[in-house]
């Protein structure tokens, strides 16, 4: 049984019932979403955690105790060619466990790798640039600085969000 269109603009009662199961459908897919983004911002944080632990146990027992694998996994393998631009800011950031503005992490880069900036017309434009896209990753967080001025610091789960997750070294017997 059809329905002349009215002013609603339908003009089958089935069409209306298309529509109100596709917002449904909608309102089910929005929701997923949602929630896997909140699952993907967690995750990201679980494995921010992770890197800088495996970066800190590197830098106190040499890149000697990681598998090549692993240097791969948290990008400290060295293939003899100088780090690009965006992996060098990030293990700048991950290593330092604290916030650093842009500028902090030029003046690192200048010290360690200054060929890498070199080629920079704006290099502190281009860590910005960088780091706001760490952000975007879900690798990093924007934070306000000690002295009110944007900061950056790596994604990692504090201490009270890691308990039951925490990373266990046993002593090798």
């Amino acid at each position: 049984m059809e329905n002349k269109q009215g002013g609603n603009g339908w003009s089958k009662p089935s069409e209306r019932n298309e529509m109100g199961h596709v917002q449904e459908v909608v309102r089910s897919a929005q929701e997923e979403l949602h929630t896997l983004l909140r699952q993907r911002a967690e995750i990201m944080k679980r494995i921010g955690t992770v890197k800088q632990t495996i970066a800190g146990l590197a830098n106190l027992f040499g890149d000697g105790v990681l598998s090549e694998e692993l240097l791969q996994l948290v990008d400290r393998k060295n293939n003899g060619r100088q780090p690009g631009f965006t992996k060098a800011c990030r293990m700048v950031l991950m290593e330092a466990g604290r916030p650093m503005t842009a500028r902090d992490i030029c003046d690192h880069l200048n010290k360690t790798l200054p060929a890498l900036l070199a080629h920079h017309k704006d290099p502190i434009a281009s860590v910005t640039t960088v780091l706001n896209r760490l952000v975007d990753y879900g690798e990093a967080q924007a934070v306000a600085g000690n002295n009110g001025r944007r900061a950056w610091q790596w994604m990692a789960e504090n201490a009270t969000e890691t308990s039951g997750n925490e990373v266990h070294l046993a002593a090798a017997s």
